[in-house]
Parts: C-alpha cells; sequence; structure tokens
C-alpha cells in the first residue's frame, strides 16, 4: 500500500508514483505482479481516480508498470535506466566514502553510519 503524506509538498501523483517506484525497487513488488485497479486504489485512498490514472500513466511512461487492456496493471521490473542509476549512485557513494577515509574517518565510522537507524 502506497503511503500519502497531505504536509508534503509534492502532487499526491508524484507520492504515489514514488512509492509504488521505492516498493519496486525494495523488492515488495516482484514483476509480473497485479496492481490494484485504479477504482481500487482510489477507494483505499479516499482519493480521485483521476489522480490514480496519472500516477499509472507516469509510472507505465516511465517502464515500471504494464498496463494489459482488460486486466488491469502489472509491475515490470526495474527498468534499465534504473540500474544505471544505481549505478551511478553506487560510484557515487563509493568517491564519497573513499575521500571520507582519506580524511581520517575510519571503515568502522563509516559502517556504522551506514547501518544506523534513523
Amino acid at each position: 500500500m502506497v503511503h500519502l503524506d497531505y504536509r508534503d509538498s509534492r502532487p499526491i501523483y508524484i507520492q504515489i508514483v514514488d512509492g509504488y517506484r521505492a516498493q519496486i525497487l525494495a523488492g515488495v513488488l516482484q514483476a509480473g505482479e497485479k496492481l490494484p485497479s485504479v477504482r481500487e486504489l482510489a477507494t483505499e485512498l479516499s482519493i480521485n481516480p483521476n489522480t490514480i490514472q496519472r500516477s499509472y500513466r507516469q509510472l507505465e511512461a516511465l517502464g515500471w508498470i504494464a498496463t494489459v487492456p482488460g486486466k488491469g496493471c502489472f509491475v515490470s521490473g526495474l527498468p534499465e535506466y534504473a540500474l544505471e542509476e544505481q549505478l551511478e549512485l553506487l560510484h557515487a557513494f563509493d568517491d564519497a566514502a573513499q575521500a571520507l577515509i582519506q580524511r581520517g574517518m575510519t571503515r568502522q565510522e563509516l559502517a556504522d553510519r551506514v547501518l544506523r537507524e534513523e
């Protein structure tokens, strides 16, 4: 289920897009898994179905989901650009970690920072 924060400055449809992307990236939603219908999700979240439809169109345009006419929307898996983006982020992380180590931070301090819960 997607969580909406009405105090968030992002539009609701973007919160839905980001929520589904996060669930797919985390493996909560797997490729081939069916998403709730527009009507079901709109009722569940108590928002306009057009907002859900806009979110689903955005997710489909970005390659995160696919619509099968008469069947519904299904998770496509990770789009190729998401894997490239992940690699870029990992390289940036490696560069930042290396710079911090050169400035005297220990590997254990870095690990503790990564593992801490906020």
